[in-house]
C-alpha cells in the first residue's frame, strides 16, 4: 500500500469517526431533552393533552432528518468500529457500539410498541396509564447508554487525532490533524 493510499484511507476513517460522533450526539441530545424537559412538560398536562401530544410527537419524528440520524449513528459507529479495529482508539468505538446497539434494542423491543400502543384508540387516561412510566423509563435508559456511546465516540476521536497528529498524517484540509507536527 502507497503512503497515498494509507494517509487516504486514514482521512476517510477520521471522517467517518467524526461523523459518527455527530450524530451520536445529535441521538443523545433527542433522548436528553425528552428526558429532562419534554416528558417532566407532558407529565403536568392531562390526560387527553399528553396522549395528544405523545401522539403528534410520534407521528411528526418519523421523518428523513431522525431517520438519517437515528440510523447514522448505528451504521457511522459500526464503520468507524471495523475501519479502526486493531487501533487503541477503536476499542472505544466498539464500546460506543455496543452501547448504541443497547439504544436501538431498547428501542425497536419497547419504545415503539409503546408508541404504537399509544396511537391505537382508547381512554386517554388508560392510554396514559400503560404508556407513560415504562416509556420515559427506558427513554432514560436511552438518554443515558447514547451518552456513554458520544462519551466513547469523543474518547476515540481524541485517540485517533492524537495517533494522527504523531504519524504526521494530513487532515482532509491538507494540514496536519489539531496542529501537530
Amino acid at each position: 500500500m502507497t503512503e497515498n493510499t494509507s494517509t487516504r484511507r486514514q482521512t476517510t476513517a477520521g471522517v467517518v469517526l467524526g461523523a459518527a460522533t455527530v450524530t451520536m450526539g445529535l441521538i443523545a441530545g433527542v433522548f436528553y431533552i425528552f428526558a429532562c424537559a419534554v416528558m417532566p412538560a407532558l407529565h403536568r398536562s392531562d390526560d387527553r393533552v399528553f396522549v395528544g401530544v405523545m401522539r403528534d410527537i410520534n407521528d411528526t419524528i418519523q421523518n428523513p432528518v431522525f431517520f438519517l440520524s437515528f440510523m447514522g449513528a448505528l451504521v457511522l459507529t459500526g464503520v468507524s468500529a471495523w475501519q479502526l479495529r486493531g487501533r487503541p482508539c477503536g476499542r472505544w468505538v466498539w464500546a460506543g457500539l455496543a452501547a448504541y446497539a443497547l439504544v436501538f434494542l431498547i428501542t425497536v423491543a419497547f419504545s415503539i410498541p409503546l408508541n404504537d400502543a399509544l396511537a391505537k384508540t382508547g381512554d386517554a387516561s388508560a392510554l396514559r396509564d400503560r404508556f407513560e412510566n415504562p416509556w420515559v423509563a427506558w427513554n432514560a435508559v436511552r438518554a443515558l447508554l447514547s451518552t456513554v456511546a458520544l462519551g466513547c465516540l469523543a474518547r476515540s476521536l481524541v485517540l485517533y487525532g492524537r495517533f494522527s497528529a504523531r504519524a504526521g498524517m494530513v487532515s482532509p484540509s491538507g494540514g496536519t490533524p489539531f496542529g501537530g507536527a
